[in-house]
């Protein structure tokens, strides 16, 4: 995530005009834009093989698996977030166009230039969203996935995924196996 630079503080809706005419993407953070930074061929396939698996599963029960094209609105005044794939099983979410704000699970796959932010700041503003129950970290360098669980008592619990493990995803009733999660992956030596 780049600032850019001289740019004054926008509102969310002029953040949205400003950002359709835009050849990226950029996510938004108290009036401020950031360019978001790109990612390799493994993270695009670990992205792809999530929607490939999440997609036929929720088909048919008011769920939505959306890509890294859509964002994730804190509020209706913004933050505004891209992560790579979310889940939505709201009717609010239903049909919206800009934003969605009530995802059940989100997902993001990691990058060395993404790790640190994505594990702190930007969990932290996703902790905000009252409607999300899950969000998983998926490594893009080696074979692990971290699934964070909002329980009973309302904390947050890690659960670690490795080699041989099936992941669960409690939020939407789902497992899989990791090595799923990582065909066509292959992890440099």
């Amino acid at each position: 995530m780049i600032a850019v630079p001289n740019n004054p503080k926008i509102s969310p809706d002029e953040y949205f005009e400003w950002e359709a005419m835009q050849e990226i993407r950029y996510e938004y953070i108290n009036g401020d834009v950031f360019a978001m930074a790109g990612g390799t061929i493994d993270h695009s396939t670990i992205a792809a093989n999530l929607i490939a698996l999440l997609r036929p599963h929720v088909r048919g029960r008011n769920c939505r698996v959306l890509g890294s094209d859509a964002k994730v609105g804190i509020s209706k005044n913004g933050e505004f977030f891209y992560p790579d794939l979310l889940v939505t099983c709201d009717d609010r979410d239903r049909n919206s166009a800009k934003a969605v704000f009530y995802p059940t699970l989100i997902i993001e796959v990691l990058s060395p230039s993404t790790e640190a932010y994505n594990r702190g700041a930007k969990f932290a503003r996703y902790r905000q969203l009252t409607s999300l129950c899950e969000y998983v970290l998926v490594s893009s360098e080696r074979l692990c996935v971290e699934a964070f669980r909002l329980n009973e008592r309302g904390k947050w619990e890690l659960t670690p995924y490795g080699e041989g493990d099936l992941l669960e995803l409690a939020s939407i009733d789902f497992e899989c196996a990791i090595a799923a999660i990582y065909e066509d992956v292959e992890f440099l030596e």
